[in-house]
């Protein structure tokens, strides 16, 4: 009013009944700020020699406190929601984005060097910042997983927004290993389980925790919905949030839903074989339990890739070096499961339908998952005794299968089997992040060093990641997880195939 207004901005409001008793009154909780102590009074203070002081906390002595508390409490999370408001609507997902396989959250994370030409800005800020002006335009991120009928899986874009985590570490890059890859220690710090977040449905569908470190750089990690994206959907929209970390005041490529590319047909019809989703019965012998299991990976390098190719006949020696080391792999693995030699044990290679066909299938900018399950079969007596040529024939015939006929009846399929989880008994699944470009992405300090899975899918899968080792070559690391007692054979039989024969 001293300004010129008429009345106050913000009536006043008396109403002081609404923080009354209840009547009768109820005490339902325990109220320790007016508990009655006996005892000593030493600590009741005086008026006498009093002194008024106040103290600043700047935004290092913060993170100095964070240091000294136990890692489980350092971490401060908080929902970023979308920077302006966005619609509120349902959007169904694909037929292949809710079948059972991939509801659940997978982790990524990525490792970023101190750069001296950023000297004084923090990460936490800048991509936090950003994340927000992002989920304007990828505004389903930002919402919760619905239920429909016959369990068909939609995102009600609510725009309560996503998990982010502010942490600090008191490590340094070179105390995460050298070379830098999976698995990596105390990854349950670095992205932090905030509790009752790990739902499918009704949750947040990323967390995203920014990790500090003392020497300067600091980590990305994520925890994905998997129903939403594959590995190339959520490259694009981590690519968006460093387009704007930089500057940017929009993605470079605009998200598209169009999720119906990837339905089923009406009526669903199931044209093709599909043994990815065969029922199986019989032994589960080489169905891993949780118990006693160790995650390890290993590094191919390109005189690696030689050595195997030496192994198959000439008629195989242009292959990929996808199929070769899937084919070794898969020799491998099941050599140290030591299954009974009738059992069946499947590859299943996830391959993605985004560059496979021309014209595309999939419009530029789908975000959601794009890729399908290709299994090849064979028993664990035949993957024990024969060549590797064997084994990497059936892959290639595998992924030979993958028609746009094929598509569409993977989608009948799950539609028309109720969504069905993949074979599990002798299955190992393998998935190629070489082409997703997740080390390329950029918040303003470079390339990451290391950018992909943060360990393998316990019992079943392996990614293969690109990685630049010490002497500076670039290859492909693999992690995988397998009982204890088969990583020794594992190793064994891997390096003697790599020196020129099997070891079994």
């Amino acid at each position: 009013m001293a300004r010129g207004a008429n009345a106050p901005s913000v009536p006043p409001v008396w109403e002081r009944h609404v923080l009354n008793a209840t009547n009768p009154p109820r005490v339902t909780c325990r109220h320790r700020a007016y508990e009655e102590v006996a005892g000593s009074t030493s600590s009741i203070l005086t008026h006498d020699h009093l002194v008024h002081r106040s103290f600043f906390f700047s935004p290092s002595d913060i993170t100095a406190l964070r240091r000294l508390v136990p890692p489980h409490l350092s971490h401060c999370s908080k929902l970023i929601k979308p920077a302006k408001p966005t619609p509120h609507e349902f959007k169904l997902l694909s037929d292949i984005d809710d079948q059972e396989g991939l509801r659940f959250h997978i982790p990524v994370i990525q490792f970023y060097r101190h750069n001296p030409s950023v000297q004084g800005k923090d990460p936490v800020k800048i991509i936090r910042e950003a994340i927000a002006k992002t989920l304007v335009f990828y505004y389903p991120f930002a919402g919760r997983l619905r239920e429909g009928d016959n369990r068909k899986l939609m995102v009600e874009c609510t725009g309560e927004g996503i998990l982010f985590i502010e942490a600090d570490a008191d490590v340094t890059l070179e105390q995460f290993g050298d070379p830098l890859q999976p698995p990596f220690p105390c990854l349950e710090e670095l992205l932090f389980d905030v509790p009752g977040s790990s739902g499918v449905l009704n949750c947040p569908l990323l967390l995203i925790q920014v990790s500090r470190l003392k020497c300067g750089g600091f980590l990305f990690a994520l925890r994905l919905n998997h129903t939403m994206s594959d590995g190339p959907g959520l490259e694009q929209f981590m690519a968006a949030v460093a387009e704007i970390a930089r500057g940017a005041n929009a993605p470079s490529v605009p998200p598209v839903w169009e999720r119906h590319v990837l339905n089923a047909t009406e009526p669903p019809r199931v044209t093709c074989r599909h043994r990815a989703y065969e029922e199986v019965a019989g032994s589960t012998s080489s169905i891993l339990t949780h118990d006693h299991l160790v995650h390890r990976s290993f590094f191919f390098s390109p005189s690696d890739i030689t050595a195997l190719r030496r192994l198959v006949p000439p008629h195989l020696s242009h292959c990929s070096s996808f199929e070769i080391i899937t084919a070794c792999l898969w020799i491998c693995r099941t050599i140290a499961l030591q299954p009974d030699p009738n059992e069946e044990m499947r590859i299943i290679c996830l391959v993605n339908a985004r560059e496979k066909f021309n014209p595309p299938v999939l419009p530029r900018g789908y975000y959601g998952n794009g890729f399908f399950l290709l299994a090849a079969v064979a028993t664990a007596g035949e993957l024990s005794r024969k060549p590797i040529g064997y084994a990497l024939e059936l892959v290639r015939k595998a992924k030979a299968d993958m028609t746009e006929e094929y598509l569409r009846s993977t989608a009948s399929l799950i539609v028309s089997k109720g969504r069905p989880l993949f074979t599990v008994p002798g299955t190992y699944i393998v998935s190629d992040l070489r082409r997703a470009g997740l080390e390329k992405v950029d918040f303003g300090w470079g390339n990451a060093i290391y950018a992909g899975t943060a360990k393998a899918i316990p019992e079943l899968a392996s990614f293969y990641i690109p990685f630049t080792n010490k002497k500076g070559e670039d290859g492909i690391v693999v992690p995988f997880c397998l009982p204890s007692p088969a990583v020794e054979r594992f190793y064994k039989e891997l390096e003697g195939m790599l020196k020129g024969q099997l070891v079994s």
